[in-house]
């Protein structure tokens, strides 16, 4: 029985993505294969399309089951021994990912922490807001900022929502988008982020487990050695940065750009990142 094939493809054949550092579909591809190579898990790359095809940019791949909806994965029973296994797994898929050598091929952009934190910065002073929290968590990252670790290729959106998940645990990394050179720290502490936690805040990782087991299965696999206390500036990075990405997309709501409901919802949680930035800060005055 021939297997099931899925159609990663741009909306009307072009590439679109609210976040403008998309690397673009055949990078995606790219990388995807070259992940496969390293041992991590992902759906296998059939076929990518060429201009003779003439439905746009894309490429095959095959199908791979289980379940990528943060709720389910965080509650259903049939989900349990899964959420024991994932630190270890994520540990060793991110491992593999960071220890990918691209040798130009795609060639992408380098972002460091600080390069971010201007980004971002420069962003919410475009928009004109007046946020103080994010305000003072800007000037926190700058005066607190850890030295930076030699950069390799990171995921970019490594979360709860971008793997898929079985009962077995991890069954495949997705969403390959944001992929860039930078630290590695990066990819540990998003996936700490209290917003990717999806209500389970009592869980640092995913809100399925603590971290520290995704960092000795990380070291295990070939990663550098880090402790938790590593990874906070990254967090509350990751918290700043998703505050102001909430901004974005009520202000594209706001004006017309794109009145779906999806952006007004998505736009007031800024309120939640700003309650998660004082808890933050909070606890880094008492560390």
């Amino acid at each position: 029985m021939p297997a099931t094939l899925i159609l990663r493809r741009a909306p009307q054949g072009g590439e679109k993505s609210f976040d403008s550092a998309a690397i673009g579909l055949p990078n995606e591809a790219r990388l995807i294969r070259k992940a496969e190579a390293a041992g991590v898990p992902v759906p296998r790359v059939v076929r990518v399309l060429e201009d003779s095809d003439d439905v746009g940019e894309g490429f095959f791949m095959t199908q791979i089951m289980g379940e990528t909806i943060a709720r389910r994965i965080l509650r259903n029973d049939e989900f349990a021994a899964a959420r024991d296994a994932l630190p270890e797994q994520c540990g060793k898929a991110l491992a593999g990912i960071h220890s990918i050598q691209l040798a130009g091929d795609p060639e992408l952009k380098e972002s460091s922490g600080l390069d971010q934190l201007s980004y971002y910065e420069d962003i919410y002073k475009s928009t004109g807001g007046c946020r103080p929290i994010f305000d003072l968590a800007m000037v926190w990252l700058r005066e607190n900022a850890p030295a930076p670790l030699e950069p390799v290729l990171v995921h970019g959106d490594f979360r709860l929502g971008n793997i898929m998940v079985d009962e077995a645990g991890l069954a495949a990394v997705l969403d390959w988008e944001l992929c860039h050179l930078g630290d590695p720290r990066e990819d540990i502490a998003w996936m700490c982020t209290n917003s990717w936690r999806f209500g389970h805040t009592d869980k640092r990782l995913g809100g399925f487990g603590d971290v520290e087991p995704l960092l000795t299965a990380y070291e295990r696999a070939g990663g550098q050695r880090l402790t938790a206390r590593d990874i906070d500036w990254w967090e509350i990075l990751g918290s700043m940065k998703w505050g102001v990405m909430c901004m974005l997309m009520y202000e594209s709501f706001r004006s017309g750009a794109d009145p779906s409901v999806e952006r007004a919802a998505i736009g007031r949680r800024v309120s939640e990142t700003e309650l998660d930035l004082i808890n933050l800060l909070e606890e880094q005055s008492h560390a």
